[in-house]
Order: structure tokens, then sequence, then C-alpha cells
């Protein structure tokens, strides 16, 4: 990493009837690509995006591609806690999750280069 502050990328969108959520998903992938730390938010239905079943999903077939990828680069997803549904079956594929508290994710917003809103 550059030792530059993150790009946080917050994904609120809902991924059951949005492609946003996917497409935020894979522009937060491709600015990893480079020189920069990349910090993935997921809150509220933007949770979805660990669902299971990616068949529920508007391109799922895209965001199980680009949930390996990140899950091989390491890349956690953060989420405010509480967030996660009650499913058994949410995020099955084991991501890295780091719940925060809301006003954590604020300082995480706030101490980001840029932020990336969906």
């Amino acid at each position: 990493m550059s030792g530059r502050a993150p790009i946080v990328v917050l994904i609120s969108a809902d991924p059951r009837v949005s492609h946003r959520a996917n497409e935020a998903m894979r522009i937060g992938l491709g600015i990893s690509a480079g020189d920069n730390e990349v910090i993935l938010v997921l809150r509220g239905p933007g949770v979805h995006l660990l669902d299971a079943d990616t068949d529920d999903l508007v391109d799922g077939e895209d965001i199980a591609k680009f949930r390996a990828t990140l899950k091989g680069l390491g890349i956690p997803f953060h989420i405010e806690a509480g967030a996660a549904p009650a499913d058994p079956d949410w995020n099955a594929d084991g991501h890295e999750v780091i719940p925060l508290p809301r006003e954590s994710l604020v300082d995480l917003i706030r101490r980001g280069r840029r932020c990336l809103v969906f």
C-alpha cells in the first residue's frame, strides 16, 4: 500500500433490486488493483451482497466472482454492527466481516482520502 489514506466504498444499494451494489463492489475491486488501500463498507440492504444465494441478486453471477476475488485478496467487508441478516446462510463463503458501531463507521469514512457512495 502507498501509505496514503484509504479509499472508502460505501454500499447501501440493495443488490436484490439494483445493479448499483454490484457495480460498487466491482469499482472497489478495480481501485484495489492499483496502489490503493480500499475499505468496503456495507450498510442497510447493501449487506445482502454477502447472501449465499446469488440467484436472488441482480448480477448475482458477477457478484459471486467479485466476492471470491476480494476474499482472495484479503479485503474484508466492514458492516454496521447489527446489520447482518439473521439468515444462517448469510456469508456462507466465510468472507472476513468486521462489524463496527455506527460511530466507528463514521470515523472510518472521515479518515478516507475519497469516499464513493452507492
